[in-house]
């Protein structure tokens, strides 16, 4: 299982907005990923106590034996909202995502995005062209298959970088696999990566490099940083 960087540097969103516009019109990679450097600080979900946190429970009397008996939903379900904090063109705030339920996992959407259960995919609301599609991926999965499907879907659109491992400034902290393409028509990223509890998936991005650009790069990636499994 490998574990997430918890600790990410803040990165000024009008410099990920500048180096998204040099790129334009290049299909030469860049010695980083030109769309996972997100311009923001995130930081831990702010958490408040459960209902009737400190309080008795009037069905568990002293002594009680309770072997056998499972976790509460309460207990195992995540909360239907969390805030992070994001590094915005309007400065340092906290915004809140909302829970939203996949085939097989769950993930937190900010405001502004559009999550597709049935196709796994979450994109903007007001270009569904920046979008990022999720696929959970089995256990026991071949990574070089994957790589060689990557390699082959995104030669397609230009010569194909690999950024694998380490992610540095990265809400998604490490990469098992990590390709990107930069061409004409924007960014593809084709990367498989692993949850806090080793589930995998594969995330497909497309950021075309347009004007909404900042408005897409920070907040999906921090969004695909929420991704578990059910």
């Amino acid at each position: 299982m490998i574990s997430l960087s918890n600790v990410w540097k803040s990165v000024p969103m009008l410099a990920l907005v500048f180096m998204l516009a040099a790129c334009s019109g290049t299909n030469a990679p860049s010695s980083s990923p030109e769309s996972s450097a997100p311009s923001q600080n995130t930081e831990a979900p702010e958490s408040s106590p459960s209902a009737g946190e400190g309080e008795p429970n009037p069905g568990n009397e002293p002594g009680e034996d309770h072997e056998g008996t499972s976790p509460s939903a309460t207990e195992t379900e995540r909360p239907q909202s969390e805030s992070f904090g994001l590094l915005t063109p309007e400065g340092n705030q906290t915004l809140t995502a909302q829970l939203h339920q996949g085939e097989g996992f769950s993930l937190y959407v900010f405001d502004g995005f559009a999550f597709d259960a049935e196709k796994g995919r979450l994109s903007l609301e007001k270009n569904a062209d920046y979008y990022a599609d999720i696929e959970p991926l089995p256990e026991g999965y071949n990574l070089e298959e994957l790589r060689a499907a990557g390699e082959k879907e995104l030669g397609a659109h230009g010569e194909v970088a690999d950024y694998s491992g380490e992610l540095v400034e990265h809400p998604l902290g490490f990469a098992a696999l990590y390709l990107q393409t930069s061409g004409e028509d924007g960014v593809w990223d084709y990367m498989v990566w692993e949850s806090e509890t080793g589930d995998a998936f594969l995330f497909r991005l497309h950021n075309p490099k347009g004007e909404e650009a900042s408005d897409f790069a920070s907040p999906v990636l921090v969004s695909l940083s929420t991704v578990r499994s059910d």
